[in-house]
C-alpha cells in the first residue's frame, strides 16, 4: 500500500508539473496587445507586431508557445496612447507670457526598440514628455500671441508634431498628433499689464492711422484745389472779358446784394464816382 501511494503522489507531481510548464510555455496575446519575447535579455521575436501595411483583420494575435521558465513575454499595447504635458508658461516672441496646455498622440511600432530603449509604454512617456515641452516652448517662442490665434497655429502645431516624431522614433514609437487645448495669458497682475500693453499699442496704432489718413486728406484736398485753380484759370484764360466780368459781377453782389436768410447786412453807405473804375462794368466795361 506505502508502495501505490509512493507511486500515486509521483504521478500527481508529474501531472502538477507537466500542467505547470504546459501553462507557462502558453501565451494568449489579444488583438489590442503586441508582444516581444525576451530570452536571457535578448529579444529574439515579437508577436502581433503593428504593420500598417497588412490588410485589415489580418493580425498575429493568438495562442503562442514559448519556452517556459526561460523566455520572458513583456506586452507591449498596440492601441494609440495619450500623452499629456503640464501647463506650461511659454514666452511668446513679442514677450508675452503665454499659459499652455497641450496633448500628444502616439503608438508603439515597434515594441522591441521599445523594450531595449524604454522599457515600458509609461518609460516612453517619460522620456517624450520633456522632448514634447522643449518643441512646444521653441516653437511657439518663434511667434506672436496673435499668430497662434490665426491659421498659422495649425503650421505650428505639424512643425511640433514633426520634431517630437523624429524624437520619438529613437524609441520604437510614432507620434500621431500633437494639438494644443488652451492657449491663455496668465491670471493675475501679468494678465493685467498685457491688456494693458495691448491696449497701449492699439491705441498708439490708431494714432498712427488716423495721423497718416489727415495726411493724405490734406494732400489729396490740395492736389484738388490745384486741379480746380488750373481749370478754372484754362477756363478764364479761354474769355477774359467774360472772365473780369463775371468777377465783377461776384464783387457787385457782395458789396451791395440783399443780406442773405440769416445774415445782417450793414447800414454803412458808399459813395463813389459815376466814372469810378469799379464801376466800370455798369458802364458797359467802358
Amino acid at each position: 500500500m506505502e508502495n501505490i501511494w509512493e507511486n500515486h503522489k509521483l504521478s500527481i507531481f508529474a501531472v502538477a508539473a507537466l500542467l505547470i510548464g504546459l501553462m507557462s510555455s502558453v501565451v494568449v496575446v489579444p488583438e489590442t496587445e503586441q508582444a516581444v519575447v525576451i530570452r536571457t535579455g535578448e529579444p529574439l521575436y515579437t508577436i502581433n507586431r503593428f504593420r500598417p501595411d497588412k490588410p485589415f483583420g489580418e493580425t498575429g494575435a493568438g495562442v503562442r508557445l514559448v519556452v517556459p521558465f526561460i523566455d520572458r513575454v513583456e506586452r507591449v499595447d498596440k492601441r494609440v496612447l495619450a500623452l499629456d504635458m503640464e501647463p506650461q508658461q511659454v514666452l511668446s516672441s513679442d514677450q508675452q507670457r503665454l499659459q499652455v496646455d497641450a496633448y500628444a498622440r502616439f503608438r508603439i511600432i515597434d515594441p522591441v526598440k521599445m523594450v531595449q530603449s524604454a522599457g515600458t509604454s509609461d518609460g516612453v512617456r517619460q522620456q517624450l514628455e520633456p522632448i514634447l515641452t522643449s518643441v512646444l516652448r521653441q516653437e511657439l517662442g518663434r511667434r506672436t500671441f496673435a499668430a497662434m490665434l490665426t491659421a498659422e497655429r495649425g503650421t505650428a502645431m505639424s512643425n511640433i508634431r514633426r520634431k517630437l516624431d523624429e524624437q520619438a522614433r529613437e524609441y520604437g514609437a510614432q507620434v500621431i498628433d500633437v494639438r494644443i487645448k488652451r492657449t491663455d495669458l496668465p491670471e493675475g497682475t501679468p494678465l493685467d499689464s498685457a491688456f494693458t500693453r495691448m491696449e497701449t499699442d492699439r491705441q498708439r496704432e490708431a494714432a498712427t492711422l488716423r495721423a497718416q489718413g489727415q495726411k493724405n486728406a490734406q494732400i489729396i484736398r490740395a492736389e484738388a484745389d490745384a486741379r480746380a485753380a488750373q481749370i478754372y484759370a484754362q477756363s478764364y484764360g479761354k474769355d477774359p472779358g467774360f472772365y473780369d466780368f463775371y468777377r465783377a459781377m461776384q464783387s457787385y453782389d457782395q458789396t451791395f446784394g440783399k443780406a442773405a436768410p440769416g445774415e445782417v447786412k450793414g447800414e454803412s453807405s458808399i459813395i463813389l464816382s459815376p466814372d469810378n473804375e469799379y464801376l466800370r462794368q455798369f458802364r458797359g466795361g467802358r
